[in-house]
């Protein structure tokens, strides 16, 4: 009860969060409170609590459903609902099932398998122009252009010319659809050309060409070095002795060192190629799953006896998207399509719309708001005479300015200038941009979440440290080790040839003496060493070799390869390059690796031989991995084992200092590993070989109860050695936390490492300034943990804040809300052991429960769905492939670059287009606010004031330079926006853009508009005919001066385009003299140039100007002079 308390008192809190619930009046029900959790997460997660997802459904499906309920909004329901059930008809996907495939008899297959086609493309042709006309007229902006443009139509309706509607709508869907087409243009031909790249498929006649696309399930496929593999296949055989090849994995996992793969023995053995069709086999292979790391199979010849069975894994497979690094090999095609595992894992990124978009689009909203209200207000002063519902609607043609449609394209053109600055930019090379419509995001980021390896790390290993219990070994004390080697292997070597040998006994003469203590540390060191050098899944690769391919040892020809200079190391992890790189340093060197064997190089330079029984590879569910080698000389058979020190401390036998020195070197910023070992008696091991092999074959829980059969032998191991390995921090790291830290944004690191190992990372990095607190989160497992656990966290105060994908999971299903509100507290948090799911789910919680803008930045495969999640994503082009920077919004070459790009490019890019999207709408405001002065002194007629060229002109010619040069304009140097990264801190207020700004702006164009309009008609009641030209010129005139009084720092293009702006109206005056006339009113008034060049006309528009544009400069002097902004503190 004592826990139950607090638990209902905290629910009562968070009331406000219930309003679910309050909607379907549970107050009856405050007893079951306690069985419900805090908050439901939006990932609903699927375990054991599923009750608690079904408690308010089920309350709900109680209430009575009456006529009330229908008219207040069931209706919707019901037509969702119909709609939903319509769509799920036509796009009903189907089952993915379990299959058994014969070897190169497609026609025996039990079902249809999709056509083995990649398609990247958005539409077809007949969905292009509705596809691109929906995705532009979801924006409220262009659908009310398309009604007012439509509205012209009606002849009662129409006002001035078609194309003064039509034309720059018309501009803009042309633009849009054009830059959409040449993407897609693109994308087909890629498709295309994938889809038509030539593979040998082997048939009963021998080999024939097919097309990629034409693969089916069964067909047997020959791939080539170097060429990509068409469909994901098992491997049966390779022109490789071993019986084994290698492929690079980067565009599926994003890791680029190479993988190994393994063929299946049986049709490895059969004499030729052919033979494949002449026997009778299949294979069995579970449903396509979205899990590219792990593979289910069997493998079955019938016609022999007895039948052949062998079990299928992960490394008898070849997927596609892989490319064949090694040999030629030979697969049966097993999922092809939208069943492959890489098209199974490419989630469709979803259109990022940035933050700025959706405000102007409020905006408009407020806008158009406006428009409607003028209308109405222009038809009562009317007195709602005659048609007055068809003069409304005049009015809000008449009006449409207010919301002008060059705002689209000014900002979409302005993206695209951004865009080009961002990667001309010679301080960030690299920098590529990817997605161009969210620039300005980069201003408004509050949240930073990060990987850690290859990101804010090298991903470059260096051994550091060897700890054997009683002494430990660091840098500076290797060639120690190295003398203890050459000592060992001389002794072993010595011992070895003493029967047949007298030269080597006078080496043996001086050992016994030693001390006991010296020797058990001599042999000590002997075994680590090796254990090192045996334990892992590298193999070394010669690349002078013709073939690429490891050398395989043939006698004398291969020991002349095993030199050392064009030597390299291939492994799925960097830590297991610099174990063995190290042991060959010491003088122990791996030379060869094949499918059955190892042979390690001593000192002296003699081949050892230890033949592979087994081996378990690393997972990340069992942390460790193992293998079983015999000696060849000797016969022993050894279990060797390294790991994580919490897998591997239950497995080695009892001791009082691993767990001690694991905590040591974390501190230090290591990886550690442990090492561990375990002799093997022939039978020991012929009794496990035989429950291992019976496990593998297992169809129901194989994983489970082949580890069942391998941790029968983990027990009771002799621990040898820990090992620590340093990974290094990428190039100036810590000044440029510190820098995001000082412009208010917070850093949150989202790794799959260890937490040890992230939190003194974190340590290192500067994540965690040195006086900070580090609370380390308690594993909790179940809600009345996370409870007393997160009651503890409240209670500290500003301090970073660690935890476990396994912890936050639990906190997030019971208390979400109150979680995420304690975390958004703390400097900085770190959460270590995530999945990629897991990244991008906190993602989503932070966008959800703060509403600022988010930014994710990582540089490998598991790092993709994160940066697609956040409102901005940044890939790094890093060790791990390019995965990550090919699926982010910016690419970059460094974390470093992410200074510059924030707080010069992002400041840059957000108040630039805030500054042109309000004077686009000021530019609007402004005529409508004459077009209102004008119908109002004219009896409240609904005729326009400016007639069809003018109109398009004043948008386009005659302004749209100056406005459009407002990109260019910058308040501080971006040495300045560096050096003082408080300055980025105010924009994530928005306070360039808000209602406020905007309010200014309208009040501006009011009194801009009157004063324009009242002063040419007070000041031309002669010559009131000119009225119009007169108004026009103020107006161009006021504009360009505006522009002016807008800018903050002056580019020689700006005065260009102002000078060009002015040059082109007043040669346009020439030429349009018809349109200077006052609509309908007197259609005969024509421009009169020699009125135009009087001295009278032109003291007129420089009086109206003044009065229109004077106020405002001095109220801007004065208040730079007595409230000025901070960069403008910083520019004087």
């Amino acid at each position: 009860h004592y826990l139950r308390r607090p638990v209902q008192s905290a629910q009562f809190e968070a009331g406000r969060y219930f309003y679910v619930f309050s909607v379907y009046q549970i107050e009856d029900e405050s007893l079951n409170l306690d069985e419900m959790p805090l908050m439901m997460s939006e990932e609903a997660f699927e375990n054991d609590e599923s009750d608690y997802q079904t408690l308010p459904r089920a309350r709900v499906s109680q209430r009575s459903r009456g006529l009330g309920w229908f008219l207040c909004g069931g209706w919707k329901v019901l037509c969702t609902s119909c709609c939903e059930c319509l769509v799920h008809t036509c796009r009903r996907k189907k089952e993915l099932k379990a299959r058994t495939v014969w070897l190169g008899h497609p026609e025996k297959c039990e079902e249809k398998y999709p056509k083995n086609a990649i398609k990247n493309q958005k539409y077809n042709i007949v969905t292009f122009v509705p596809g691109v006309l929906y995705q532009q007229f979801k924006f409220f902006l262009n659908l009310y252009f398309l009604v007012v443009a439509c509205s012209q139509f009606v002849p009662s309706l129409k006002i001035g010319y078609l194309y003064t509607y039509w034309a720059p709508l018309g501009f803009v869907l042309a633009v849009t659809m054009v830059r959409e087409a040449v993407d897609e243009v693109r994308r087909c031909r890629r498709d295309k050309e994938m889809n038509s790249q030539l593979y040998s498929k082997l048939t009963v006649r021998g080999k024939v060409q097919v097309k990629s696309s034409d693969i089916q399930v069964g067909d047997l496929i020959i791939v080539e070095k170097n060429q990509r593999i068409p469909a994901d296949m098992i491997f049966l055989r390779t022109s490789e002795k071993t019986g084994s090849c290698f492929i690079r994995t980067d565009q599926l996992d994003g890791e680029t060192d190479w993988k190994l793969r393994i063929t299946v023995a049986c049709t490895q053995r059969l004499p030729a190629l052919g033979d494949l069709f002449s026997i009778s086999a299949y294979v069995y292979a579970q449903k396509p799953q979205l899990d590219i790391h792990s593979f289910e199979g069997n493998f079955t010849r019938e016609d022999c006896d007895p039948p052949i069975h062998e079990s299928l894994s992960i490394e008898n497979t070849l997927w596609a998207s892989t490319v064949v690094a090694s040999g030629t090999v030979i697969g049966v095609v097993i999922y092809t399509g939208k069943e492959m595992r890489s098209v199974l894992n490419t989630s469709q990124s979803k259109n990022k719309v940035g933050l700025l978009d959706l405000e102007l689009n409020r905006l408009t909203k407020a806008l158009f708001l406006a428009q409607v209200v003028l209308s109405v207000v222009m038809v009562a002063l009317q007195g709602f005479l005659g048609p007055w519902f068809r003069n409304l609607f005049r009015f809000v043609v008449l009006f449409s300015y207010i919301i002008p449609i060059s705002l689209r394209v000014n900002l979409d053109m302005g993206k695209s200038a951004y865009g080009w600055m961002i990667m001309k930019d010679e301080n960030i090379p690299g920098t590529v941009v990817r997605t161009s419509t969210i620039p300005e995001e980069l201003g408004r980021l509050a949240y930073l979440l990060t990987d850690k390896t290859g990101t804010l790390t090298q991903n470059e290993m260096v051994f550091k440290r060897l700890h054997l219990g009683t002494v430990s070994y660091g840098m500076d004390t290797m060639d120690e080790i190295q003398s203890h080697i050459i000592q060992s292997y001389a002794q072993v070597s010595s011992v070895q040839s003493n029967g047949n040998s007298a030269s080597s006994t006078p080496s043996r003469k001086p050992q016994p003496p030693a001390p006991k203590v010296r020797k058990s540390v001599s042999s000590r060191i002997h075994e680590a060493v090796k254990a090192i050098a045996l334990c892992h899944n590298v193999t070394p690769v010669y690349e002078s070799r013709v073939n690429g391919a490891s050398a395989e040892p043939e006698g004398t020809e291969a020991d002349q390869d095993f030199s050392d200079d064009n030597r390299t190391y291939q492994a799925s992890s960097p830590d297991e390059v610099a174990l063995v790189r190290w042991t060959e340093s010491v003088g122990l060197t791996l030379v060869n690796r094949d499918l059955m064997s190892l042979q390690l190089k001593t000192p002296a330079g003699h081949i050892l031989t230890y033949y592979i029984l087994q081996i378990f590879p690393f997972t990340s569910e069992s942390k460790r991995m193992g293998i079983i080698v015999r000696e060849e000389a000797t016969g022993d058979i050894t279990f060797y084992m390294k790991g994580a020190d919490v897998a591997m401390a239950s497995i080695v036998q009892y001791n009082d200092w691993l767990e001690e020195e694991c905590g040591n070197m974390a501190r230090e910023g290591l990886r550690t590993l442990v090492v561990a070992k375990k002799s093997l008696t022939e039978e020991q091991y012929q009794d496990f070989e035989s429950r291992y092999n019976q496990a593998k074959l297992s169809i129901h829980d194989r994983a489970l109860k082949v580890a069942a059969a391998v941790e029968s032998l983990e027990r009771e191991m002799e621990l040898l050695c820990l090992t620590g390995v340093e990974d290094q921090l990428q190039a100036d790291v810590r000044p440029t936390l510190e820098l995001l830290r000082n412009a208010g944004i917070k850093i949150w690191m989202l790794t799959g490492d260890k937490l040890e190992t992230a939190t003194c990372i974190a340590k290192s990095s500067h994540l965690v300034s040195r006086n900070q607190d580090i609370h380390v989160f308690k594993p909790v497992s179940n809600r009345g943990e996370a409870h007393l656990e997160l009651n503890a966290f409240r209670r500290k105060h500003d301090c970073a804040l660690v935890i476990s994908g396994d912890s936050l999971e639990v906190c997030l299903r019971y208390y979400e809300h109150e979680f995420v509100e304690l975390a958004c507290q703390c400097p900085a948090v770190v959460c270590c052991r995530c999945s990629p799911t897991q990244k991008a789910q906190i993602v989503r919680l932070l966008q959800q429960h703060t509403d600022n803008r988010t930014c994710a930045i990582g540089d490998g495969g598991n790092d993709v769905s994160m940066i697609q999640a956040a409102d901005c994503g940044i890939g790094i082009e890093g060790k791990e492939g390019k995965q990550a920077s090919l699926a982010a919004d910016f690419s970059i070459t460094q974390f470093k670059h992410i200074g510059r790009l924030l707080m010069v490019h992002g400041r840059n890019s957000y108040k630039r287009s805030a500054a042109l999207g309000q004077f686009v709408m000021h530019r609007g405001m402004i005529i409508s606010t004459m077009q209102a002065v004008f119908s109002s002194i004219f009896y409240f007629a609904s005729v326009p004031l400016y007639q069809g060229f003018l109109m398009v002109g004043y948008a386009t010619i005659y302004t749209m330079f100056p406005v459009f040069s407002l990109v260019l304009d910058q308040d501080v140097k971006p040495e300045m926006a560096l050096l003082y990264p408080e300055l980025y801190k105010d924009l994530t207020k928005g306070r360039s853009l808000s209602f406020k700004t905007f309010l200014i702006w309208v009040l501006i164009s009011i009194y801009q508009g009157g004063i324009l309009m009242y002063g040419a008609l007070v000041l031309f009641d002669q010559e009131f005919v000119h009225v119009v030209a007169i108004s026009f010129t103020a107006l161009i005139l006021t504009e360009l001066l505006m522009v002016a009084l807008t800018v903050r720092t002056w580019h020689w293009l700006m005065v260009v385009a102002e000078l060009f702006s002015l040059g082109c109206y007043l040669a346009s005056l020439a030429f349009l003299n018809e349109y200077f006339g006052i609509g309908r009113v007197t259609l005969g008034a024509f421009l009169d140039l020699s009125f135009i060049t009087t001295r009278v006309f032109l003291w007129k528009v420089c009086v109206i100007t003044l009065v229109s544009c004077l106020p405002l400069y001095i109220i801007k002097y004065l208040k730079r002079k007595f409230s000025p902004p901070s960069y403008s503190k910083l520019s004087s």
